[in-house]
């Protein structure tokens, strides 16, 4: 492996060798500004971002031993990327987003997302309340989130605050969603105060003039998903910020092997905007210089925000001090000159020095901000683990009190104080050795009637409640307006209902819904100009405009991302994927992202974007495929939906889209011609998810089924009842959730036979069928 060049000291932005004044923000050194800063005033913020870069390494530092000495199970650092996150933090403005990496536990505790003591409780995976208001002890380290919700699952007013949407750790997961987090701000630029438009007092943005600032690590941008959302960001002109944080190696490949020219920067030097700003401003600034950074960050932003150009901020030469993480050391792939130059350039050492040169601080006033940071840090943790510690131990002893009792009145009371004093003896007990405990000890006095073993059952029982909340809910929705809580509406027929071809149903209902709400958009390749390969958009790009209906390039990974992140703002995305198969070019977003949104912030944030496509012709593997298991497998987290024709698909649209869940809908592709009877209040009836339709009655056969393959079932049905079968057609509607009131089982205890038809590859969905039943 070749080795990897000392980087190029040279910076393109303005050195620290300029004077300090020439690197205060813009609103330092005007004078015309309302909230010009003295010179006093800037040297105190600089020493504070000081502080704060000392305290976060000190964090870093502390966090891995913690890891090392068995306390933590994993832990990733921010160390090395401090000083350009703490420039980044001072222009990240209250309304903007942000989304990103793994790493930037020094923005979060610049914007106050995080304090040292919640950094710490994440680390310990401390799922208690107030403790990791991130995840709940759900993710590993140095996954932030912010709060978009209440307790109620109402969206807050997210115009005042530092918005964080909930970080995911497969690499460049982050881009997909970012494009839709910026892609909403276009949105409502372009419609607040509009006829139908939103209204100017919504909670989701200021006109528009916020950023979704994404931050990557430069190994990362060789993931598809990179170079999908940067194209995006440019051909839609989005106010999306991508900082690449760029310490040359993704773990131990150096960048010559991951990037073209070794340079992330250069390697998109194409999409340099012109003088019409289309394509992106690129910047390259050094992640050492404090400055540079300030300057660069605040100009880019501004002119990111202001209009709407997309930027990539290139930040070359980061350190990482302690490698990559507690998984190994990079001591194993870096030369001793390659050591020696990151102590050279670590950022803190950089802008001590200029702090010095410049005369903002002196050597023993640093030296005091270090050591208080560091001590800082050490409380921080030690609150931390003491705060779990104290709540497992509090547990304990109570568990100790029951298996006192037990011993006194059990037979098998010399075991049970073995299993005791084993216990008590743990210096740092954990759930897991209370539980697994009273469960032993239950097992050793089975058969055993006394209270004590009784009591000791409760108290079991209640440790098996408090875990469940801690780690099994808000999968989905808890909030009123989950999926499952939406009024039943019967569809209306009237008393001589209008025959329409199925796309036209479809067509009547989405147009009834985006009346009816304005945060309705819907998007997809062929879906704006045309209305869908299949018309069930046909004509509504002219009534509701291309901001409401609109086309896309062919790119499934960014147009689930681009729901997933409007979604999170208020908007109501539709978001299509023309065919079922294509659904696996955009299933990483769903899957790692969609699905587990609600569940990895514990009901903090949710994403009800609605994912749109048509499957079920049974005649192929391309664009006609049905790869259910797959999806059953996937996108648990999410509703899926497979109608029979378009009057349910329309019923099942009409429900989501009163709802606040995320929910995959799959058409029937051989069904848009058929003819249907159109509802009167198309738009209103709701058919209920997770409950079956019984279609006919029968006594010796339940068949089971779903879309297309209903009519297949019909077909066989009638020929059967010439041989005096009957047979009890069941229709399950929706895969995800199934049967929720175990109509099936109802039916088999009267049929005793079960047939299960649908078009997946054996013991795909069937098996998951078979096993719900």
């Amino acid at each position: 492996m070749p080795e990897r060049p000392m980087p190029d000291s040279r910076n393109d932005a303005p050195t620290a060798e300029s004077p300090v004044e020439e690197h205060m923000p813009q609103q330092t050194r005007s004078e015309a500004s309302d909230h010009a800063l003295s010179f006093e005033q800037f040297k105190a913020q600089v020493l504070e971002d000081f502080r704060l870069a000392c305290e976060s390494r000190e964090a870093s530092v502390l966090g891995r031993k913690e890891v090392l000495t068995g306390k933590a199970k994993f832990g990733i650092f921010g160390d090395g990327k401090e000083i350009p996150q703490l420039a980044l933090a001072r222009y990240f403005q209250p309304g903007d987003y942000k989304t990103g990496y793994y790493r930037d536990q020094t923005f979060m505790l610049a914007t106050g997302v995080s304090t040292v003591q919640q950094f710490f409780a994440q680390l310990y995976a401390d799922p208690d309340e107030g403790a990791d208001p991130f995840s709940h002890g759900r993710q590993m380290n140095a996954h932030f989130a912010s709060a978009f919700l209440d307790e109620q699952g109402r969206w807050l007013d997210l115009r005042e605050r530092a918005n964080v949407a909930a970080d995911a750790s497969p690499t460049g997961s982050q881009m997909p969603r970012s494009v839709g987090l910026a892609l909403a701000s276009k949105v409502y630029r372009n419609r607040i105060g509009a006829e139908n438009g939103i209204a100017e007092e919504n909670n989701f943005s200021r006109s528009g003039n916020e950023v979704c600032v994404v931050t990557i690590g430069d190994a990362s941008t060789s993931e598809g998903v990179f170079w999908e959302s940067i194209n995006a960001a440019g051909v839609q002109r989005i106010p999306l910020a991508v900082f690449v944080w760029d310490d040359g190696y993704g773990i131990s490949v150096p960048i010559e092997y991951q990037t073209t020219k070794g340079s992330i920067s250069e390697a998109l030097a194409g999409m340099q905007a012109g003088e019409d700003g289309r394509g992106l401003d690129i910047y390259r600034v050094k992640a050492w210089d404090y400055a540079a950074c300030c300057e660069v960050f605040e100009q880019g932003l501004q002119r990111c925000r202001e209009t709407h150009i997309p930027a990539l901020f290139h930040v070359q030469e980061c350190t990482q001090p302690q490698g990559h993480s507690t998984s190994g050391s990079h001591e194993r792939y870096k030369s001793k000159e390659r050591l020696a130059w990151e102590q050279e350039y670590d950022g803190l050492a950089k802008m001590r020095a200029w702090m010095l040169e410049h005369g903002l601080a002196a050597e023993q006033e640093l030296d005091t901000i270090a050591a208080e940071a560091k001590r800082s840090a050490k409380t921080a943790q030690k609150a931390a683990l003491d705060a779990l510690q104290n709540r497992v131990r509090d547990e304990r002893d109570r568990a100790l009190g029951a298996l006192d009792r037990l011993a006194m009145e059990s037979p098998q009371a010399e075991t049970v104080r073995k299993l005791r004093e084993s216990l008590g003896k743990l210096r740092e007990p954990t759930r897991r050795d209370v539980i697994s405990t009273l469960r032993r000890a239950l097992h050793e006095s089975i058969g055993e009637q006394g209270q004590a073993r009784k009591d000791l059952r409760r108290m079991l029982n209640g440790f098996d409640a408090a875990n469940d909340e801690r780690y099994h809910s808000h999968l989905h929705s808890q909030s009123p307006a989950n999926a499952l809580a939406v009024d039943v509406v019967p569809a209306d027929f009237g008393s001589e209902p209008a025959l329409k071809n199925g796309f036209e149903v479809l067509n009547a209902c989405f147009r009834a819904n985006m009346e009816r709400d304005p945060s309705i958009v819907a998007f997809g390749e062929d879906l704006g100009k045309i209305g869908d390969v299949n018309q069930g958009f046909a004509g509504l790009q002219e009534v509701f405009g291309e901001e409401r209906v609109f086309d896309t390039g062919i790119r499934e990974a960014t147009i689930m991302g681009q729901g997933l992140g409007m979604a999170m703002r208020g908007l109501r995305p539709i978001a299509e994927i023309q065919y079922l198969d294509y659904l696996i070019y955009g299933l990483q977003p769903l899957t790692d992202d969609v699905a587990t949104l609600q569940y990895r912030t514990k009901g903090q944030q949710k994403a009800p974007v609605i994912v749109r496509t048509r499957g079920h012709r049974l005649e192929g593997i391309w664009h006609t495929g049905s790869p259910i298991g797959m999806i059953l497998g996937s996108l648990r987290g999410m509703h899926v939906c497979v109608p029979r024709n378009m009057v349910q698909a329309a019923g099942m649209y009409n429900a989501l889209l009163r709802s606040d869940e995320p929910a995959l809908v799959i058409e029937c592709l051989n069904g848009y011609r058929l003819k249907e009877k159109l509802p009167v209040n198309v738009g209103e009836f709701t058919v209920p998810l997770g409950q079956v339709e019984v279609l006919q009655e029968g006594e010796d056969l339940t068949l089971v089924t779903y879309g297309s393959c209903v009519r297949v079932a019909q077909e066989a049905m009638a020929r059967l009842s010439a041989k005096d079968i009957s047979v009890e057609l069941i229709d399950f509607q929706t895969l995800l959730p199934f049967d929720l009131d175990g109509r099936i089982a109802a039916s088999l205890q009267k049929t005793n036979r079960l047939l299960i038809l649908d078009e997946d590859v054996p013991g795909g969905a069937s098996a998951y069928i078979l096993r719900e039943v």
